[in-house]
Order: C-alpha cells, then structure tokens, then sequence
C-alpha cells in the first residue's frame, strides 16, 4: 500500500518540478499565487491519503554508506514529499541518491544542504502535512488581499524566509540572505519605497534600545559608551559626558545616543534608505558570521543583509557607483549619502509557504506565529490610499531663524 501511495505522490509532485523551467522568477510576484495554489492541491493529496510517514530520531546518527530501519524510513519520508524518486525506495543504504533527496529537502526549507538528517532537518521532516497546507493557505489569503505593484524593479524582503530578491522586469537580479527581526521584537510587514543609499553611516540608536540595552550596559560598564564608539546627544547636538549621567536611577533619558560611522558600527558601512512609518531599513552588519546560521533571526526589526554593497549597486545601476566605487567611496571614512535616480519599491512580506519558479515547494518556521486568521490580516500588504490633492495655498514670505542646529536622525530599529 506505502508504494502504491508513494508512487502517486511522486507523481504529483514530479508534475510540479515538471513545469517550465523559469528559476530566476521571484518568489514573490504576479505568478507566485497560481503556483501555491498548484501546490495547495498536491500537499491536499498527500493529506487524504494520510500524510507522510515519521522519521525516527535515530535518523539523525545516520551517515552516508549506513544502512538499517531508519534508512528505509528516512527513503519513505523523502519519496512522499517528492524530494526522493520511487525507484530509489529499494533497499536500506544511505546512499548518493539519499544524500542528494535530503539537500533538496533541506534546499526546500531553507536549511544549509549537508544531506544529513540534523536536528532541524529532521523537526521540518516530522511537520505534519496539515500544517503545511495551514501554511500554504495562509499565503493564498495574503496573496489574495495583496496591495503591492509589482513594478519594473522592486525589491522583497521574505521575513520567515530572511532572505531578500532584487527583480527587474519579472526575474531575480539579485539574491541575498539576511537577518530580520527576533520574535520579540518583529520585522514589519511593509511596502516603502528606497530613495537612497548612505556610506558609512551614524546610527541613531531608539529610545527603546537605549532603555533596553544601553542602560544596562552602562550600570555594568561604564565605559560601554566609549568602547561602542558612541555619543550622547542633547539639545543643539552638544555631547555630554556619559560619566556625567547618574545611570543607576536613569528612567527617562535626556539625551539620544548616536554611534559613529566606522566598520564595528551595528549598521555596518552601509546603510539603504527606504522611509516608512515603523522606521526600519536595510543595512549592514559587522557580525557578517550570523549569516552563517540557518535560523536568522537576531535583529531589532531592521533587515542586515549580506552581500549589501551588490543590492546597493544593482539600486544605483545605470550611475558610477559600481561595487568597485563603493567600496573606495566606504575606505574614505566619509559619511556620503546618494540619492537613487528613481525610487524603487520594496516590500517586505511574511510567506512561511510558496511554490518556486523551479516547481519545487518552500516552506519556513512560522517564527511570528502569524498563519492564523487575525495573523494573515495584520500581515498582509495593504493597497496604499490615494494621497489627497494638497490645498492650494498663498506662498508665505520667507522667515529665517537663528541658532537653529541640525535635528537629530529619526531614531531608527536595527
């Protein structure tokens, strides 16, 4: 009966990776709706037909050459996903073919492609079938109430994907990782639009990061501020002597803090501008080693990216600033910011489930815990209002004021 059963799931999955080979389309676009829906159907298949078989946590001592149960039970998993061809079911040897069906697995779920069984691997391999199809209908109700136009150029930030597309005329340019938001504190599910590009940027640090972070540093070591490369900032910008500030009983500080550009600022050297209401953007990092990790999840809310000096050169493609011209502009020391010639639209969405352009199926930890049906309305992209006509106002006469200095940044989440 399981080889019956396995034959017509692979044979409904085969029909999606069947489909025309169009890798470099975004996972996100105009298409990626039919394409879930496709997949919608498959996983429903499975599902009446009782899912897919466990995994034994054994599975995960397992090495290629090994042979036994839980190699046979590892081979009957792979195959009801489609990840494993029925005709290598035979036999109980962790072979090449078992090891390449696991890195598709593992390719799948975003997951480094070891083609060993390890801890997360073997919890996406033992996710019930109902909660995949939980999860790819939440992406069709997103997908449905969408509000973003898909332009010429736009970028999209997956956040339970932490990963980021740049795409122009419907195909991806541009792939990186990143690092989003921790669950306590979220990466937003906005649309925005990126204006400009700064080298070497000041990081203004929110007043919520500096109650939460800073001030506890601060009563530990007081030389946190320094040894951060950090200011106090108070009114006009005149700096103020952290020794100066009684931090044992500070509750409602009087200053902001802003870290100095330079390669250990937590904005890294570089800094993409997209103004929105949640004050977040793309950046930097200097802890480039987190992008090593499976789960990404480590930041204020803002989006670290790797590989930034290439999204910023695809932004600003069609002027000097090539990779090259960035990095020498970066040695400089300077802060510089460059206006984009023509603003692009970036959406930052939250899609834990989606069939790719290559018709094999993603699925991410919904780490949020927002595939519930209030969840999908709260992370779902709005269509924008139309902006209303500006009254047509006298113009005032000029008026100057003295003493006035620079405003501090808006505070921004990292």
């Amino acid at each position: 009966m399981f080889l019956r059963n396995a034959i017509l799931t692979t044979a409904a999955f085969a029909a999606l990776s069947a489909l025309p080979a169009r890798a470099n389309e975004p996972s996100y676009g105009p298409n990626t709706y039919d394409r879930t829906l496709e997949a919608l159907i498959a996983h429903e298949d499975v599902a009446t037909r009782g899912g897919w078989p466990k995994v034994p946590a054994a599975a995960t001592a397992l090495k290629p050459d090994a042979t036994g149960p839980e190699v046979v039970a590892l081979k009957q998993r792979l195959v009801a996903s489609g990840d494993l061809s029925v005709e290598a079911l035979q036999g109980d040897v962790y072979d090449a073919s078992v090891v390449e069906a696991v890195k598709r697995f593992q390719r799948r779920h975003g997951l480094s492609e070891l083609g060993t069984v390890g801890r997360l691997t073997l919890k996406a391999m033992n996710t019930p079938v109902e909660m995949r199809l939980n999860q790819l209908t939440a992406t069709l109700e997103r997908l449905k109430g969408n509000g973003f136009n898909f332009a010429h150029r736009y970028v999209v930030v997956n956040i339970p994907g932490a990963s980021v597309e740049a795409v122009e005329d419907g195909q991806v340019k541009e792939r990186h990782l990143a690092i989003v938001g921790r669950p306590d504190r979220p990466s937003p599910v906005i649309q925005a639009n990126i204006t400009s590009v700064n080298l070497n940027p000041y990081w203004t640090v929110p007043m919520s990061i500096v109650k939460a972070d800073i001030i506890p540093h601060m009563r530990k070591d007081p030389g946190f501020i320094a040894k951060s490369n950090m200011k106090l900032l108070g009114a006009e910008n005149k700096e103020i002597d952290p020794a100066s500030v009684n931090w044992a009983t500070l509750k409602s500080p009087y200053f902001y803090v802003r870290q100095e550009p330079g390669p250990t600022n937590s904005l890294g050297q570089l800094k993409i501008d997209m103004p929105n209401g949640d004050a977040v953007y793309m950046h930097d990092t200097p802890k480039k080693t987190l992008f090593k990790n499976d789960i990404r999840f480590n930041s204020s809310g803002c989006a670290r990216i790797e590989g930034v000096r290439e999204l910023a050169a695809w932004l600003l493609e069609g002027t000097e600033w090539t990779v090259p011209a960035i990095d020498a502009e970066i040695a400089k020391g300077e802060r510089k910011n460059i206006a984009l010639k023509k603003s692009v639209p970036v959406a930052w969405v939250y899609l834990t489930a989606w069939q790719g352009a290559d018709g094999q199926v993603q699925f991410r930890d919904d780490i949020y815990g927002l595939d519930t049906p209030q969840g999908i309305v709260t992370s779902t992209i709005q269509a924008r209002k139309p902006r209303p006509k500006a009254a047509v106002v006298p113009p005032a006469r000029p008026v100057t004021t003295a003493g006035d200095g620079p405003m501090p940044a808006a505070t921004i989440r990292n």
